[in-house]
């Protein structure tokens, strides 16, 4: 069984896998947004390709059910993912000059991320979610939760200063530096720990993968919180592609500025993960349902004020979004702990097939989200000024929270008081 010190280890594996992946959602999103007045919906489209990719990680949850080495998928998929985002960046250093063979560089480096994501992310979740003791699964999970927006945060907000004065040669030095140190650390953080667990429990038969499959999706609750997982995450990442054109374009932010903001966010999803943990341990405070939902309806007062800063022009965008970020974490962290609990419920050896579901469940919701918010944007702004055309869709990303809110009222146990809560501190 993992050990604490093994479950943190792991945690900065997940850290690395966010710093790669902010770079290519957030800095060259905005990058080709404003720097290069690129329709919204291109960097959508490549977002949405590395989420589309995403959709085999019930193979990568399959395969890691099935024996063999996870530390091998996880280092693998980071060396792959690191490729991917140092491309991405390359890419857009090439669009200027070579609109084609920069889109096409482009669409091969978000493959590349996806593929990269899927296997190192979804491995890293079943190693997790097989080798930790029951009783300390949802905190692994909230711990590596928390190194990776960590590790968003800080390579957001360090990223953002060494960017300014923005240069394609900066950018690339920046990104090789980024992806590079990512792969060492995630090499040096999984050494070993595999091989010191008891062997990965194997499928009682080398079912078929959508055999596998089908008999996880016919669990009255891996069914249901999918469902779920998929409305909630949609209105989470609706404004993952449009928060930094939007503070662009409307608050005249420069790219370091932008950047900055997006790790100013992130750090406040932080502060409201470990701000669930204290009080749901520590103050015995509140269910995962209550948690959850006030998450939601958090997130969409945080949505309308970002909205209505636009219409006014006040300069207060930073402290909604930290606000956003923070209510964010606080929906996030309490999804977490119910999604590591339902892991090891139903069929045994299982716990990769279903986080490989539920993960191709959020990563499906992702891409469809920010697409469809990038897209609504571009047409928006051929009608409205571009503060009501962005507010809009903070506005729809608002209502959609809400219908979550409502869902996670039905389908999340409101009996889940004090111990269960506790489960997120692993007690």
């Amino acid at each position: 069984m993992l050990s604490w010190l093994s479950i943190v280890r792991l945690g900065l594996v997940q850290m690395c896998l966010g710093a790669i992946v902010v770079l290519m959602t957030s800095t060259l999103n905005r990058l080709m947004v404003v720097e290069l007045a690129l329709p919204a919906v291109l960097p959508g489209l490549l977002v949405a390709l590395h989420y589309a990719i995403q959709i085999t990680r019930p193979n990568w949850g399959y395969l890691s059910d099935t024996g063999g080495s996870r530390t091998r998928f996880i280092i693998g998929g980071m060396a792959v993912l690191a490729a991917g985002g140092f491309g991405a960046a390359l890419g857009v250093t090439v669009i200027p000059g070579n609109f084609a063979a920069g889109l096409a560089l482009s669409i091969a480096a978000y493959t590349l991320i996806g593929i990269g994501v899927g296997a190192s992310g979804t491995s890293l979740l079943a190693l997790l979610a097989s080798a930790t003791e029951p009783r300390r699964r949802a905190a692994a999970a909230t711990i590596t939760w928390l190194m990776m927006i960590f590790g968003i945060a800080v390579t957001a907000s360090t990223v953002g200063r060494f960017l300014d004065p923005y240069s394609p040669t900066r950018l690339l030095e920046v990104v090789g530096i980024v992806t590079v140190g990512a792969v060492v650390l995630t090499s040096l953080a999984i050494a070993g720990i595999e091989a010191r667990c008891h062997k990965v429990p194997m499928v009682e038969e080398r079912i078929p993968f959508m055999e596998g499959l089908r008999d996880v999706w016919a669990e009255p609750k891996a069914r249901a919180f999918t469902i779920f997982i998929f409305l909630s995450m949609t209105a989470y990442f609706m404004q993952e592609l449009i928060l930094e054109p939007y503070a662009g374009l409307v608050f005249g932010m420069t790219p370091g500025q932008t950047t900055a903001l997006s790790g100013a966010q992130n750090g406040g999803v932080f502060v409201g993960m470990l701000t669930v943990g204290i009080a749901a341990t520590g103050l015995r405070f509140g269910s995962l349902r209550a948690w959850v939902m006030a998450g939601c309806i958090g997130s969409s007062l945080s949505l309308l004020m970002v909205a209505a800063l636009g219409q006014v022009g006040a300069a207060l965008l930073t402290p909604a979004v930290v606000a956003l970020g923070f209510f964010n974490g606080m929906f996030a962290v309490s999804a977490i702990g119910a999604m590591m609990a339902l892991a090891g419920q139903g069929r045994e050896a299982r716990e990769g097939t279903r986080m490989g579901l539920w993960g191709a469940s959020q990563a499906i919701a992702a891409g469809f989200g920010g697409l469809a918010g990038a897209a609504v944007v571009d047409v928006l702004r051929l009608l409205l000024p571009a503060p009501a055309a962005f507010g809009s869709v903070f506005v729809a990303e608002a209502a959609l929270f809400v219908a979550a809110t409502v869902m996670a009222a039905r389908i999340i146990e409101g009996t889940t008081h004090a111990p269960s809560a506790a489960l997120i501190a692993g007690e």
